[in-house]
């Protein structure tokens, strides 16, 4: 049977959206005035660290929450921009210490852990290039990506330095550097304990002056059809992460703000770091896996306000019944976005009748780094659509 249109009302929203019509905001979106919304390196040129950390850890937003870690016990760990800007620069004066230098990259394979974070936005800062790993990766793909990524430092846990790399370390030559977060406690003597150098390092650093044209992020498709490719990512992507999290999820600097997905794939670093910390909001990181009652305890007891999760989760939320949903004041949730793969549209109503708010459908890729099709804050829906293009985007179907 079809499923009715999902209409909205912009004037009973209880944040007002970052637009109301679609049509005029289309029509008078320039990409020049977007960059307006970013402020640039002091000295010229774009870093995708600066415009997520700096600015904001120097300015106004200095002492403000920028990430909630929660681990598996519920016990959250908090970074103010001011903390969080002192912390990456002493990693990128541990990758400067290391000879660790402009376009070298930098790869992470680790969980939701503060030091994830840490090391990446760090990376930028110094220049070199970011390329996160799922850490549920086993050896043959981890090493595959390292050796096409040309890997100089990898960042992980004495565990998985064990199980995956050290035994093949020898097929990895360019790799020089393997730092443990928690090298204090399992050392090794070709792995170097990443606390113990933030510990020496220098709390400020000059950002490196790279331009927008400058290579930041690599990211690697599945490989489900053959051998992974290596998606690449500039620093003037920080101006479409900015711009599709305003427009295609609603962020607000007042919004506390969950990204569930893995930072070992796109969404989990385009909207699981640098679009919430470009738009100079609280985000929370949960370190845990799925359990329903927990994710539904996390909304209401951390007051999310826009929530960024996988169709596959919200079909597991529907399964485990409308009572469960009830336990929880989720009153303060005004905007779900999924991604990942289809929306069916079936999940979009149990939004709308369980939660009080329609699921909004969004399409883009790993090659295009950000949203590139979306179901606003403001626009109706219609059950089954992934919506529209964002303003300064044009899509086209090819035959």
């Amino acid at each position: 049977m079809p499923f009715e249109t999902i209409q909205k009302d912009p004037a009973t929203f209880r944040v007002p959206p970052n637009f109301t019509s679609y049509e005029e905001e289309r029509a008078n979106f320039s990409w020049e005035r977007a960059l307006s919304g970013l402020d640039g390196l002091p000295g010229g040129g774009l870093n995708i660290a600066y415009e997520a950390v700096d600015r904001h850890g120097t300015g106004p937003r200095a002492s403000k929450v920028a990430f909630r870690t929660l681990d598996e016990q519920g016990r959250s760990t908090d970074l103010s921009y001011a903390e969080l800007r002192r912390l990456t620069n002493r990693f990128a004066n541990l990758l400067n210490g290391l000879g660790v230098g402009r376009g070298e990259t930098v790869f992470t394979l680790l969980g939701r852990v503060p030091e994830l974070y840490i090391t990446a936005l760090g990376a930028l800062k110094n220049g070199s290039v970011v390329s996160p790993l799922f850490s549920a990766f086993g050896p043959d793909p981890v090493c595959q990506r390292l050796q096409l990524g040309d890997a100089r430092v990898l960042v992980t846990t004495a565990l998985q330095y064990k199980r995956k790399i050290e035994p093949r370390r020898h097929e990895l030559p360019g790799l020089k550097h393997v730092l443990l977060v928690d090298g204090g406690r399992h050392p090794t003597p070709e792995t170097l304990d990443l606390h113990a150098l933030l510990d020496e390092a220098a709390d400020e650093f000059e950002i490196v002056p790279t331009q927008a044209e400058d290579l930041a992020l690599l990211h690697f498709t599945s490989g489900t059809t053959g051998t992974p490719k290596g998606a690449m990512h500039v620093h003037g992507a920080v101006l479409t992460h900015y711009m599709s999290g305003r427009y295609a999820l609603d962020l607000h600097p007042d919004d506390i703000y969950w990204c569930t997905a893995d930072p070992g794939w796109v969404t989990g670093t385009s909207y699981g770091i640098v679009a919430p910390l470009a738009n100079g909001l609280t985000m929370i990181v949960d370190s845990g896996d799925f359990e329903a009652r927990r994710w539904y305890r996390m909304l209401a007891e951390q007051g999310v306000t826009v929530w960024y999760t996988a169709p596959t989760a919200l079909r597991m939320l529907a399964r485990a019944g409308e009572a469960l949903a009830r336990e929880q004041d989720l009153s303060k949730l005004r905007f779900i976005a999924s991604v990942g793969e289809p929306l069916n549209p079936e999940v979009v109503v149990w939004g709308q009748q369980t939660l009080g708010i329609p699921i909004h459908d969004n399409w883009w890729q790993t090659e295009t780094g950000g949203i590139m099709i979306a179901n606003f804050a403001a626009t109706e829906i219609r059950p089954g659509s992934m919506g529209r293009p964002l303003p300064g985007i044009d899509a086209t179907v090819l035959v």
